[in-house]
């Protein structure tokens, strides 16, 4: 699906994350984890927003790009979508941890909207596809890149299983599930790597 205003989105998320790159070995731009969002969104609805909401879903998050500009160039509703697929962030007052994050993003889920869900299904397909993907036959370099906190990873995931199992009526969500039974089986390889240097 094709419109002038996910032309506009695609030109936002473009200039937006231009000096972002996806972590892996090879230098790939960051627009092309939305690029990839927004295409597996699209095989499961036509809904215009939605899309949008897939390419601009780190925007405010990762970039300098405020509410108020979002909502001025995309309108409340997409705002209010991807409010409910970002993380918290730090402020003077509160400093946010990794699994603080992860566990207010999941937490959000549970009261987003549908088409919110149907993005969040969608990211995390991508990024599990591509973690697996990269790496697959090395382990080190992913405890290298990642951390090695396994279980936590392995929970933030199952946490937002739970709420998209719960409540998302979607297609995606079979996907989701294929998807991430095949990135649990990575991590209890990787865990087995780590188990065995030690």
């Amino acid at each position: 699906m094709y419109t002038y205003r996910i032309e506009q989105a695609v030109r936002a998320a473009s200039i937006l994350h231009k000096d972002q790159l996806r972590k892996g070995s090879a230098p790939l731009p960051y627009v092309t984890h939305l690029y990839a969002v927004a295409m597996i969104v699209s095989d499961y609805t036509d809904d215009e927003d939605t899309i949008i909401t897939a390419l601009l879903h780190d925007t405010l998050e990762d970039t300098d790009y405020t509410e108020e500009e979002l909502q001025e160039d995309f309108g409340g509703h997409v705002l209010e979508l991807v409010r409910a697929v970002s993380e918290p962030q730090d402020t003077s007052e509160k400093q946010y941890s990794w699994t603080d994050r992860k566990k207010a993003y999941a937490k959000q889920l549970k009261k987003a909207p549908m088409e919110s869900l149907v993005v969040a299904a969608a990211d995390k397909i991508h990024n599990m596809r591509c973690i697996v993907e990269e790496y697959y036959d090395d382990h080190a370099r992913y405890l290298n890149d990642f951390g090695g906190k396994l279980d936590e990873r392995a929970l933030m995931y199952q946490d937002i299983s739970n709420v998209l199992n719960s409540r998302l009526k979607n297609a995606i969500l079979s996907e989701f599930n294929h998807v991430y039974t095949e990135y649990k089986n990575f991590i209890l390889d990787v865990k087995k790597t780590k188990e065995s240097r030690f």
